[in-house]
């Protein structure tokens, strides 16, 4: 990962305020100024642009009606190195694919600001008649040149960045047309980055929900949305709820009031739609508290974030019990994977396919709740009892301040996430599957967690080591993270066979 200089200068206090109307001016006229297309922007007409957008291509209406009927809409990944590609792709999944919210994410070289170098990726696409990139390159391409790509779909369409610097980025999505935009300072700079500080991602990422809060201002509810995790890794409910608490009140301290959060599966039924329900309500509970109460946060559901297996039937088994998990949780949106995912970026007919089997999942499962099930109470109640200590230490020690809080929890290891790459962070907490397929902490390091909730979990965690005749110990949770990618002979072996 190139470590890149940034824009703005962090002469500006450090905090979670909002930040002024001029100096957010300046900002935007260096940004803007970084590279050509930048110049492409006018913040009128691309407002504009949005307000005559029928509603249904609008994302923050959209999910707010979604919300309204108890839908559950659904959105896969895809991003290729040409316009054309991109538009052949993103019309797939609209028309075979039947997608309810249409993506473009963009390649390494824009997440990393490296234009140049997506650039000669175009030209080398055109050359080779196939994507040589593994995304759009939004930034060389522009806005008046991507709005196409709006114009191309029937549906609303979100862009996926996949990165800790989205400030040129988001100008750019937002001035052609994207009426939503996935990404956040602390989700993404632990999940992708190694040297960039958490505070220059939160800095970042202030500039974007700032811009989103003044396209508001000019009457379009941009829906901006928090990324949850791509580790690659287990990531206990808890640990994710925290982050999009945590992100949530940042970008509300910026003027977002439209603003999803994102939660990894972990593929355990009641687990998943404890963590959707205590997700919401917990958030609420935060915004509240500090003074926000008109913020729409609702739910997606991601299909599983780990490693998958290479088998095609594994892999739809998947795809289709992820669209069940998200509709029995009462998500508003699934973020659904493919066959290919083992493989790399999936062809757009096999991305359609992925999309149509989940879509079928969701109206199989659409009437099904868990509210009345004992163990539904208990998983909600135990998410509550990890998330509030940890969460009332971040305002602690941050005095109220929750960008502030946030950079003390993370350096005292307070707020951890596991196996995170960024060097900020100490990665001490080890989640495992305990012996009913629920992931528990094994270890929550310097985490604040209650006693009698870490005993809860090492006593599962115990029972499931004795069941397994293998040791309680740190490889409990390292098997946890490759298990479903294993072979069915792995997974449920014939054993008789050896009898």
């Amino acid at each position: 990962m190139v470590a890149l200089p940034q824009l703005d200068s962090d002469a500006t206090p450090f905090s979670a305020a909002r930040i002024d109307d001029d100096v957010f001016d300046a900002m935007r006229k260096k940004n803007l100024a970084r590279w050509p297309t930048g110049q492409e922007i006018d913040l009128d007409e691309a407002s504009a642009y949005h307000r005559a957008l029928p509603r249904h291509k609008q994302l923050g209406w959209v999910m707010r009606q979604a919300d309204a009927e108890g839908r559950c809409l659904t959105q896969p990944r895809g991003g290729f190195g040409t316009l054309e590609l991109q538009k052949e792709l993103m019309i797939c999944l609209d028309k075979e694919g039947q997608a309810d919210i249409v993506p473009t994410t963009t390649d390494s070289y824009t997440r990393n600001e490296q234009w140049e170098n997506a650039g000669r990726g175009i030209e080398e696409s055109k050359k080779a008649g196939r994507s040589m990139l593994n995304g759009y390159p939004m930034v060389n391409y522009g806005p008046k040149t991507t709005r196409q790509l709006i114009e191309a779909i029937d549906k609303p369409a979100i862009v996926l960045s996949g990165t800790s610097m989205p400030k040129l980025t988001c100008e750019v999505g937002f001035a052609a047309g994207y009426s939503g935009y996935l990404g956040s300072g602390l989700a993404y700079t632990t999940s992708y980055t190694k040297e960039l500080s958490i505070e220059q991602g939160i800095r970042n990422y202030q500039y974007l929900d700032r811009l989103a809060a003044r396209y508001a201002e000019l009457g379009v509810d941009l829906h901006r949305r928090q990324p949850g995790f791509l580790t690659g890794t287990n990531i206990p409910p808890s640990i994710a709820i925290l982050t999009c608490i945590v992100d949530a009140l940042l970008a509300a301290a910026q003027g977002v009031r439209n603003y999803g959060l994102e939660l990894g599966q972990t593929l355990h039924l009641v687990q998943d739609a404890a963590a959707i329900r205590m997700a919401r309500e917990l958030t609420q509970e935060y915004l509240v508290k500090l003074g926000y109460t008109d913020m729409f946060t609702p739910v997606t559901s991601l299909h599983w974030m780990g490693a998958w297996p290479y088998d095609d039937a594994q892999c739809e088994a998947l795809v289709a019990y992820g669209g069940t998990l998200a509709a029995i949780g009462g998500a508003v949106s699934v973020t659904t994977k493919s066959s290919h995912e083992a493989f790399g970026i999936p062809t757009p007919q096999a991305n359609a396919a992925g999309l149509r089997s989940t879509r079928m999942a969701i109206y199989l499962a659409r009437h099904i709740r868990l509210d009345e099930m004992p163990e539904f109470k208990v998983e909600c109640e135990m998410i509550a009892k990890e998330v509030r200590p940890v969460m009332d230490k971040i305002l602690e020690m941050g005095d109220g301040d929750v960008a502030i809080g946030t950079i003390r929890a993370c350096e005292a290891g307070v707020m951890d996430i596991p196996w995170s790459p960024n060097n900020f962070m100490k990665s001490r907490v080890m989640p495992a599957r305990d012996i009913d397929g629920y992931l528990r902490f094994y270890d929550c390091g310097l985490m604040p967690m209650d006693k009698d909730v870490m005993d809860y979990h090492h006593e599962k965690l115990r029972k499931r080591a004795e069941r397994d005749h293998v040791a309680f110990d740190h490889e409990l949770a390292v098997a946890s993270v490759y298990e479903m990618s294993e072979s069915l002979e792995t997974l449920i072996p014939f054993l008789w066979a050896a009898e």
